[in-house]
């Protein structure tokens, strides 16, 4: 469909019931699982690593309806900086010029940070597996299927083993409020040579800690003998989506094993107690994201526990030119 676009940037909370609608219009067609209330967005917006004047970006019809809203997160550092661009156009007005403005502007966006940066940067997308139009699109613009994901799920009614910690190494919970800066430096530690790694701020933690769910039983910390924190887990339930989905679900939301006490039993061991603490909490379903291709093995980890890919999601990935280099 070729209409006349009107392209701005982000204005603030007027924007969110708008941006909310579509994404709502966009799931009902497209049942990604991918709704979001107008508090969710606000949540995210307002992050402390969101440029809400540059990352954020609207399209909308001459009559001022908004039929397309993208997003790109940019990290702060690395040799190359690797954009990721998520984005939704209305099912009405799919296929024409929206989806190749959007990618037209993360890119422009993404030769201003090589240009003020000094380094190479790169375009990210993605998308489920099964959404064959999306992904026909992006590789129509020169993206490439890079890297999958799977959604893992398990019922949690489900016998869940008795967790087994190394001898001497015990458990302690609700460190990301009592000792956030050791939480920080363990996640980072624990992530520094996975895919994508990208460093996790103090700040970051501290908004998380204000803005989205916590409990401190769901925040687990391996500790050793000496006393170095070891490996973690951490287990979200998200009330409001559960409301909004008619679901009952937990997610362990992210565990990790820093380096050098890998291979003992410890991230089994946290991944066992997380699951234990949602399974007390009365969820129906325990989830969880997982790197088809993780270097630790966490993908056959997740299975030998009775987790098993409900989804898989595709990461595709594009070089882009510098303006230096083009010029």
């Amino acid at each position: 469909m070729m209409i006349t676009l009107t392209k701005r940037g982000y204005t603030g909370d007027m924007d969110l019931e708008a941006i909310a609608a579509l994404i709502h219009a966009c799931e009902a067609v497209d049942c990604l699982d991918e709704g979001s209330s107008i508090a969710e967005l606000r949540q995210e917006i307002e992050a402390p690593d969101v440029d809400r004047d540059r990352n954020l970006h609207l399209w909308e019809t001459p009559e001022g309806t908004l039929i397309g809203f993208a997003q790109l997160w940019i990290p702060e550092s690395g040799e190359v900086r690797d954009g990721f661009l998520w984005f939704r156009v209305h099912p009405l007005f799919r296929g024409g010029t929206v989806e190749r403005e959007i990618v037209a502007w993360g890119e422009a966006r993404m030769q201003e940070v090589s240009q003020e940066c000094g380094v190479p940067v790169s375009l990210r997308s993605g998308t489920r597996e099964s959404d064959g139009d999306r992904i026909r699109f992006l590789e129509s613009c020169g993206f490439a299927v890079d890297r999958y994901f799977f959604r893992m799920e398990r019922v949690a009614a489900e016998s869940i083993p008795t967790p087994q910690l190394p001898p001497e190494f015990t458990v302690q919970i609700g460190e990301q409020q009592k000792n956030g800066d050791a939480w920080v430096e363990l996640y980072n530690q624990s992530f520094i040579d996975h895919w994508n790694f990208h460093t996790f701020t103090r700040d970051r933690l501290d908004y998380e800690l204000a803005n989205l769910p916590y409990r401190p039983a769901f925040d687990l910390v391996a500790v050793s003998p000496d006393g170095q924190f070891a490996g973690f887990c951490y287990c979200t339930i998200y009330d409001e989506k559960n409301r909004q989905t008619g679901r009952n679900e937990g997610w362990i939301t992210v565990l990790g094993t820093r380096r050098g006490f890998r291979h003992q039993g410890i991230g089994r061991a946290l991944l066992l107690a997380g699951m234990q603490q949602l399974q007390s909490a009365g969820v129906e379903t325990i989830l969880l994201s997982v790197d088809a291709q993780s270097p630790t093995g966490a993908l056959k980890l997740y299975e030998s526990v009775g987790f098993r890919k409900s989804f898989a999601k595709v990461s595709l990935f594009k070089a882009l030119e510098s303006l230096e280099l083009a010029n």
